[in-house]
C-alpha cells in the first residue's frame, strides 16, 4: 500500500500527473453541479450518462491548453483556467436558481441594464454549498505554494498537449453523435438550453451561444427586403378575421394596462388560512364587465419582464438568448402599439417606479413611440419608500395619479408594478398577511407581497372610479410572467394541494392573468388558449383598429377563427387538446400519450410543431435581422425617436403644452383642481 502511495505521489509530481488530477476533480464536480444545482430533465440512464461524459471534452480542451506550456507557468496558468470555468459554473448557479436558465452572452453584454438592486436578490439566491465549486483551486493552489506538490521542469513534449487537443476534439464528437440519437436536431431545432446543458455540457453551451450571438449580428447585416416574403406569407395565413361583437366597443377610450409583476393566475381567488390573497383583482376578475382568460400563459423567454412587454405591444417573441429590448430596443424599427395610437391621437405614456435605463426602456420605449416616460426621476422617494425594485407599489401609484390627471385624452398608459418580484419581501409594517407554509423560503413571501400588490390595484381602481375615469376607461390586466420558477417543484405542490407535480402541471402552473374590463362589455370567462403574443391584437379589436396588414405573430383572442396553439420560448407547446414537453405529450387530462397516438393524432401534433417552430423562428428573424425596416404598413409612420424626450423638464413643459392644445385631460376638464386629493391609500410611509 505504501509502494502504491508512493508511486501515485511520484505521478502528481510530474505535470501530466497534476493535469490528470485537476482534470479528474473538475470533472466529477461539473457533473455534481449538474444534478444537485440544475434541473436538466434527466430522464433515463442514458441521458444520465451522457451528462457525466459531456464535461470532458471541453475540460480536455480547455485545461489541456496548460499543457503546452512548462515549469511554473503550466501549473498556475492550469488553475487560473480551472478558476475561470470554476467561476462560470458559480454565475450559472446563482442565474439558474432565480431564473430556471443560463446565463448567456446576451444577457452578460446587457446585464448593466438590470443590474440595479440586484444585491438582494444575490444574497437571497445564495447558498453556503455554492462555494464548493472554488474549493478544489483552493486546495491545489495551496498544495503548490506550500511545495506539497513540486512542479516538473521537464522539456514539454508537445505530442502529449496535440493528442489531448485531438482527443477531445474526437471525444466532444462522439459525445455529440450519442446526444443526437436520443434528441434529434438536437441544435438546430431546440429553443431550450437546458438541452443543450444536458447534452453537450455547460462549458459549450457558452461557446454555442456566443457563436449564436455572433449570427444573430451578421443576420442583421445581410438582411434584405426580400427576407419579409416569407414572414408576411405565414402572417398572412394566420391571421384572422375581427370578431363584430366586439370590434370597437372601445374606440376612443382611455387605456390602462396594469402590469402585474410575477403574478400567476393560481393566486385568483387562492385562499391562506380562509383569507383570499387577492380579494381586489378577485373582484375584478368576476365582474360581469370584465373579460377574463383562465387559459393564458406567460410565453416569456431569458426576457422575462422585458419580453412581455416585447409580446404585449409588438407582438413580437422574446429572443432565445438575451432580451430583446437590451439588445435590439434602441436601433431597431417597431411598429409598436403606442406608436399606432400616438398616430390616431393618443396620449402615450408609461409609469414604472424605477429608474428608466432597466431593461433599457429609455430607448425602447423612444423606438415603441411612446410619448411619455414617467420613470423614477418623476417620483419622491426616500429612505423607507422604495423595496428590491423600485417604489412600493402603493406609494408609486398615488404619485403616478399626478400625471394620469395631466394626460390629454384618450390615453394609453402602462402602469408597471414592482413590489410583488423576486425575493417578496416587503417591511413589516406593510405585513399584514400571513406567509405559506411550504418552507421554501423563496416561495412563502409570495402571497405576501401579492397582497399588497392587490391592496395598491384596489386603490388606484377606487380613483379612476372617484375622478369619473373608471367609467371612460378600457382597463387592461395582465401577469407578465412566473413568480415561483419550475425549480420549486415540492412547493408548488403543496400549494396545489398535490402529492407531486408533473412536466404537465408546471407547464399549466405557470398560466397568469388577462383580463379586459370596460363598462358595457359582455364579459365572462373566456377559455380559449392563447398567450402574451395574442394580446396586442385583441386590443387592436377591441379599439376599432383593422389590422390586415401588420405584422404580428399573435392572434386576436376574441377571433373565432383563431389556432390555439400556445407557443413556448423553448419550442413547447400547449394547446386545448396536447400539451407537448420535449418529447413528452400529454393529454388535456395530464395523461403521457406519447406512445397511444394514432397517425391522426401525431399529424395534428406535428403540424402544430411546425406552427410553433416556424412562428418562433420568424419572429427572431424579424427582430435580428431588423426586418421591419423594409416593410410599413399603411396608416403607419415610422417613429422619429429624435422627437422624443424623457426628461423631466422637458417632458413636463411638453405635457402642459399639451394640455393647452388639446383641453382634454382630466385636469382641464376638472377646472385645473387637482384630483390626487381623492387618491386614498393606507401606505403607513405616507401618513
Amino acid at each position: 500500500m505504501n509502494n502504491f502511495l508512493k508511486k501515485l505521489y511520484a505521478k502528481l509530481n510530474t505535470r501530466f500527473g497534476f493535469f490528470t488530477l485537476v482534470l479528474f476533480v473538475f470533472w466529477i464536480k461539473t457533473y455534481l453541479v449538474y444534478i444537485t444545482k440544475f434541473n436538466l430533465g434527466i430522464a433515463s440512464t442514458y441521458q444520465m450518462v451522457l451528462a457525466f461524459i459531456n464535461p470532458l471534452p471541453f475540460a480536455l480542451l480547455i485545461l489541456g491548453i496548460a499543457l503546452y506550456f512548462k515549469g511554473k507557468k503550466s501549473y498556475w496558468l492550469l488553475l487560473v483556467l480551472d478558476f475561470i470555468c470554476s467561476l462560470w459554473m458559480f454565475a450559472n448557479i446563482l442565474y439558474y436558481r432565480e431564473f430556471s436558465d443560463f446565463l448567456s452572452l446576451g444577457i452578460i453584454k446587457t446585464s448593466g441594464t438590470v443590474s440595479n438592486n440586484l444585491g438582494l436578490s444575490i444574497s437571497e439566491i445564495l447558498h453556503g454549498t455554492d462555494f464548493l465549486v472554488f474549493v478544489d483551486v483552493i486546495v491545489f493552489a495551496l498544495l503548490l505554494i506550500f511545495k506539497l506538490i513540486k512542479v516538473d521542469y521537464s522539456p514539454v513534449k508537445y505530442r502529449v498537449p496535440a493528442v489531448i487537443t485531438v482527443l477531445s476534439v474526437v471525444l466532444f464528437g462522439l459525445n455529440l453523435t450519442a446526444a443526437e440519437k436520443d434528441r434529434s436536431q438536437l441544435l438546430t431545432r431546440t429553443f431550450d438550453n437546458n438541452y443543450i446543458v444536458k447534452y453537450l455540457g455547460l462549458n459549450f453551451y457558452a461557446g454555442y451561444n456566443a457563436y449564436q450571438t455572433h449570427k444573430q449580428n451578421e443576420t442583421r447585416a445581410h438582411a434584405s427586403s426580400s427576407d419579409m416574403d416569407k414572414v408576411l406569407k405565414f402572417i398572412n395565413k394566420n391571421r384572422t378575421e375581427d370578431n363584430i361583437q366586439y370590434f370597437g366597443k372601445a374606440k376612443g377610450k382611455n387605456v390602462f394596462i396594469f402590469h402585474l409583476e410575477s403574478f400567476q393566475q393560481f393566486l385568483i381567488d387562492y385562499k391562506v388560512d380562509g383569507k383570499e390573497v387577492t380579494p381586489n383583482i378577485n373582484s375584478f376578475y368576476h365582474n360581469q364587465n370584465t373579460l377574463s382568460f383562465d387559459n393564458f400563459f406567460n410565453q416569456v423567454g431569458q426576457g422575462k419582464t422585458s419580453d412581455a412587454e416585447t409580446m404585449l405591444e409588438n407582438s413580437l417573441y422574446g429572443l432565445p438568448s438575451g432580451s430583446v429590448t437590451s439588445t435590439y430596443g434602441t436601433d431597431n424599427t417597431f411598429q409598436a402599439l403606442p406608436a399606432m395610437l400616438s398616430q390616431r391621437g393618443y396620449t402615450t405614456a408609461s409609469f414604472h417606479g424605477d429608474v428608466g435605463s432597466f431593461w433599457n426602456r429609455n430607448n425602447t420605449y423612444k423606438s415603441w413611440g411612446y410619448q411619455y416616460f414617467f420613470d423614477k426621476e418623476f417620483y419622491k422617494d426616500k429612505a423607507d419608500y422604495s423595496v428590491g425594485y423600485g417604489l412600493k407599489d402603493k406609494i408609486f401609484l398615488k404619485q403616478a395619479a399626478q400625471y394620469i390627471e395631466q394626460l390629454p385624452q384618450p390615453f394609453y398608459a402602462k402602469i408597471i408594478t414592482v413590489t410583488n418580484h423576486y425575493p417578496y419581501q416587503i417591511d413589516k409594517q406593510n405585513q399584514d398577511f400571513p406567509k405559506t407554509t411550504t418552507g421554501d423560503n423563496t416561495v412563502d413571501g409570495y402571497v405576501q407581497t401579492a397582497h399588497y400588490l392587490d391592496q395598491a390595484f384596489g386603490e388606484f381602481i377606487s380613483y379612476l372610479k372617484k375622478t369619473g375615469l373608471y367609467d371612460n376607461s378600457m382597463i387592461v390586466m395582465y401577469g407578465d410572467h412566473y413568480g415561483i420558477s419550475n425549480n420549486h417543484k415540492k412547493a408548488i405542490a403543496q400549494l396545489l394541494g398535490k402529492d407531486k407535480v408533473t412536466d404537465y402541471d408546471l407547464v399549466n402552473f405557470q398560466k397568469v392573468p388577462f383580463m379586459i374590463h370596460m363598462n358595457g362589455l359582455q364579459g365572462g370567462i373566456n377559455h380559449t388558449y392563447g398567450g402574451e403574443i395574442d394580446v396586442m391584437p385583441t386590443l387592436l379589436d377591441l379599439m376599432g383598429i383593422k389590422n390586415t396588414d401588420t405584422i404580428q405573430f399573435g392572434q386576436d383572442l376574441l377571433a373565432t377563427n383563431r389556432r390555439q396553439v400556445v407557443a413556448f420560448r423553448n419550442g413547447d407547446f400547449t394547446s386545448p387538446q396536447y400539451t407537448k414537453v420535449g418529447s413528452t405529450v400529454y393529454n388535456n387530462k395530464g395523461e403521457k400519450v406519447t406512445d397511444k397516438l394514432n397517425k391522426k393524432e401525431k399529424s395534428i401534433i406535428d403540424q402544430d410543431q411546425e406552427y410553433v417552430t416556424s412562428s418562433l423562428d420568424l419572429s427572431d428573424k424579424v427582430i435580428t435581422g431588423d426586418l421591419l425596416r423594409f416593410y410599413t404598413p399603411s396608416n403607419f409612420k415610422n417613429v422619429n425617436k429624435q422627437d422624443i424626450t424623457y426628461n423631466y423638464t422637458k417632458s413636463m413643459a411638453q405635457l402642459k403644452q399639451a394640455q393647452k392644445d388639446k383641453k382634454s385631460s382630466l385636469l382641464y376638464k376638472n377646472n385645473d383642481k387637482s384630483t390626487v386629493d381623492l387618491y386614498s391609500t393606507d401606505a403607513p410611509e405616507l401618513k
